[in-house]
């Protein structure tokens, strides 16, 4: 019986020839991530280990963009808390603001994943990095302490569902409608605790943005982890962006899947998750009422990368974003805004009445840039639409692509490009 790549990964990491699914195994980590919402609690944990500093101050990750730029007192003092313990510790990748960015796009931005790494964050969307075929999840506080001081956690082996992709995406389909679409057919928790592996000749149709975003997502699925196969696209990525040697696993043909499932990327259409689920998922064929909606936001570790910028951009130029409708676009990095910017893109955001934001997470979870009031509704590209999730318990969204979100802002309404003037 042979082993999937996340099982492949995982055993390489244990000093094991072989692992199963339900197998409890320590691994060693290659990355260690921490946020300024997380990483507070992880220090406290790790003084009450009376360890003596890190375990390798090159592999841990510490990235301020929840609350950042400080919102208030609280956020100040948590960013104050990691700042002080990245420079006592003199943790190599600390990213301050100027430099810092949402931390699941400045990660594989600045190289620090790649394939066959084994990644904890205490952030749940640590999935992300399975798009360059690594292992990486999102975990607690008190298991980034202890894989800051020791270099190792524990993971019990995922079982596994394979998605085979067909086909190519029409156009205004991108990897946050095949997500969507995905979470919608298996359900919020379809893949609970299992490794959603993405393989078949229609991934090479997807661009490194469409594969972070699907990965990004698979923890609102329940997945434990999802992972692409390391093909010319992830290669070409990480030589353009790190100097780290990656490592190619691949599954056996043999491996063993829970379930598999073939997805037509050529039949998928625009998709958009209603509230208060991202399983709860209606194409824009199917959206027979007018859904009037009062606000935008275009960015998020899910949908803030250039491509999402580029696509946003073309569908707001020579638009204006409808009467009374907030716009916010927040590019994902500051290497990103400042690519916005050289292709004119924050340009056409502007003059279509938007505003623009400095990197941060802000509304996704609502903590600030764009709370919601009570009976709004809001149409955004973020990857959750629980109750409450982005201000008032009373107030709505729905998650769509960039695409979607953009034409929408224009209409006023939820709405594609395609049904625009």
């Amino acid at each position: 019986m042979g082993m999937t790549m996340t099982q492949k990964i995982l055993a390489a990491h244990a000093g094991l020839d072989k692992v199963e699914a339900g197998q409890l195994i320590e691994a060693d980590l290659d990355l260690v991530l921490g946020n300024d919402i997380t990483s507070p609690v992880a220090i406290r944990e790790m003084e009450k280990m009376k360890v003596d500093g890190v375990f390798d101050r090159d592999k841990i990750a510490l990235v301020p963009d929840h609350f950042v730029p400080n919102k208030d007192i609280k956020s100040a003092e948590h960013c104050k808390c990691v700042r002080e313990f990245a420079y006592r510790n003199k943790i190599t990748n600390y990213f301050e603001v100027g430099e810092m960015g949402i931390e699941h796009a400045l990660l594989p931005e600045k190289g620090l994943t790649v394939a066959g790494d084994v990644i904890i964050g205490a952030d749940s969307h640590t999935c992300t990095y399975g798009a360059l075929g690594a292992f990486s999840t999102g975990v607690g506080s008190t298991d980034m302490a202890a894989g800051m001081a020791t270099g190792k956690a524990w993971f019990k082996v995922p079982a596994a569902i394979r998605f085979n992709l067909i086909g190519k995406p029409a156009e205004w389909v991108s990897g946050k409608d095949v997500i969507l679409h995905i979470i919608g057919m298996i359900g919020v928790d379809g893949a609970l605790y299992k490794s959603m592996e993405f393989a078949g000749e229609g991934v090479k149709n997807l661009t490194m943005d469409d594969r972070f975003t699907i990965a990004n997502m698979a923890i609102e699925a329940g997945g434990k982890n999802g992972i692409f196969p390391v093909d010319d696209t992830a290669i070409a990525y990480m030589k353009e962006h790190s100097d780290k040697p990656y490592t190619i696993y691949e599954a056996d043909e043999d491996a063993v899947y829970d379930e598999e499932y073939t997805i037509d990327l050529g039949k998928l259409r625009p998709t958009i998750a209603f509230p208060h689920l991202p399983e709860n998922t209606k194409t824009i064929d199917e959206i027979k009422e007018d859904i009037r909606i009062d606000q935008v936001v275009i960015g998020s570790c899910t949908n803030g990368r250039i491509d999402d910028m580029r696509i946003a951009a073309k569908v707001l130029k020579g638009r204006h974003v409808a009467k009374g409708m907030r716009c916010i676009v927040i590019p994902a990095t500051q290497a990103i805004y400042l690519q916005a910017m050289e292709e004119g893109l924050l340009k056409t955001f502007v003059e279509a009445g938007a505003v623009v934001s400095t990197p941060t997470c802000g509304p996704c979870l609502g903590g600030y840039m764009g709370i919601l009031a009570q009976g709004e509704r809001c149409v955004s590209t973020t990857n959750r639409n629980f109750v409450g999730r982005m201000g008032h318990v009373e107030s709505e969204i729905y998650l769509a692509s960039p695409a979607v979100a953009a034409a929408s802002a224009v209409a006023g309404r939820i709405s594609c490009p395609c049904r625009l003037k």
